[in-house]
């Protein structure tokens, strides 16, 4: 029999409306002393039965719904929820020039805390919820039977990930679980272009393949163009720029180490990066220099991370991001698109949209937005479940002085 977990009426009321997370609280408190990855009942006052749940009461959110029916985590169940999530992808992503993307998305897929990523033959597994470490085995072996990978590597993910960001780059957090190892980088495809990932070291695998659409509608644009990318890390909206036939891309980054891996991305599509410009630096500082010295382009991307550590970098997206509109626009030509993204997802849309505008007042400028994207289709999210949608992808026409 699994281990009764009562909630309180507020908690019961966001279970009722689909929300998959139980928050630490006054009731969570008082549950039974219980095992990180142990499957338990969650009910109500009354005792009436609300949904099974894996449980990690060390976390603030101490426990994820995996269905609101009763159920095993077992070989079959799990077994059944991987393929549902590959059929999505199958029936719903358009991946037939592309062979690096995600497979399971967490609450997407009916599985909180998890996610699967795929790069050419081999599989990538992350856990944002100790809950699903003592079932990493029934995974693994999940995976196996359904999709043959090479091999199926786990990249862990240490709680303090923003004090580790800038010092992570030559650290080993990717092992194998499974398989035969890779020689790295390893090459994968995403809209026909090809780029290097490493399975082994870093935080990150060197592409964020969460933008693979929004890439794909740059290279319908760039043509001709001289295109600005700004926290340009491995350079991969570059490429897609420079593959697409951009006259010019400058790739601007505080990490000298990422942006030859970009011009690596270059070499790797036949793209000579002599003929681009690479540019190490405080994004601020170069945007200075380069207004200083007259400079114009016609298309400015700016990618940041949520954070950055980087000693050479001083950006943080609540505050900077106006502040680096303000910086850029002087920059993009009359006409010329501003294409801004955050994947913070502590921020939602029109807090985003407030940042582009006091940017644009502070440049003086009119923005027109003429598009607003997030993520692809293997990023699904349920309706119920507002925090999985997390990036947001903006394109804006400068439109002259305000």
């Amino acid at each position: 029999m699994q281990e009764q977990c009562k909630v309180g009426p507020e908690t019961a009321r966001m279970l009722a409306l689909g929300h998959p997370w139980i928050i630490a609280d006054s009731y969570t408190r008082r549950w039974p002393d219980g095992k990180t990855g142990e499957l338990i009942e969650l009910v109500d006052d009354n005792g009436h039965f609300l949904a099974m749940a894996l449980l990690d009461p060390t976390d603030r959110i101490v426990a994820r719904v995996l269905s609101h029916k009763r159920m095993r985590l077992d070989r079959e169940w799990l077994g059944k929820r991987l393929r549902a999530a590959v059929q999505l992808r199958n029936n719903h992503a358009d991946l037939s020039d592309s062979n690096a993307y995600r497979l399971v998305n967490g609450e997407g897929d009916g599985l909180p805390g998890l996610t699967v990523d795929r790069y050419g033959d081999y599989l990538m597994v992350q856990l944002y919820c100790s809950g699903w470490r003592p079932h990493l085995k029934l995974i693994t072996l999940g995976l196996q039977e359904l999709l043959s990978p090479k091999g199926i590597y786990e990249k862990d993910r240490p709680q303090k990930t923003r004090e580790l960001e800038a010092s992570s780059d030559n650290k080993i957090y990717g092992r194998l679980l499974c398989g035969t190892a890779a020689s790295q980088p390893v090459q994968v495809q995403e809209n026909g272009l090809n780029f290097l990932v490493n399975l082994e070291l870093g935080l990150n695998t060197g592409l964020f393949i969460d933008q693979r659409q929004n890439r794909r509608d740059l290279m319908g644009r760039a043509r001709g163009k001289r295109v600005l990318n700004l926290f340009a890390y491995t350079a991969a909206f570059s490429v897609a720029a420079a593959a697409a036939g951009a006259s010019l891309v400058t790739s601007v980054d505080a990490s000298a180490s990422y942006l030859e891996w970009g011009k690596a991305n270059f070499g790797a599509n036949r793209l000579n990066p002599r003929r681009h410009e690479f540019v190490v630096g405080d994004c601020f500082d170069v945007l200075q220099d380069m207004q200083r010295q007259g400079k114009s382009y016609d298309i400015i991307i700016m990618d940041p991370p949520s954070f950055s550590t980087t000693a050479k970098s001083r950006f943080t997206t609540r505050g900077g991001t106006s502040d680096l509109v303000a910086a850029a626009l002087p920059l993009l030509a009359d006409g010329g698109l501003l294409i801004t993204s955050s994947n913070h997802q502590k921020v939602d849309v029109a807090d985003y949209l407030k940042e582009l505008r006091r940017g644009a007042l502070q440049a003086k400028c009119q923005l027109r937005i003429t598009g607003l994207f997030g993520q692809p289709p293997d990023f699904p999210y349920p309706v119920t479940f507002a925090e999985g949608r997390y990036l947001k992808y903006v394109i804006a026409v400068k439109g002259g002085d305000w």
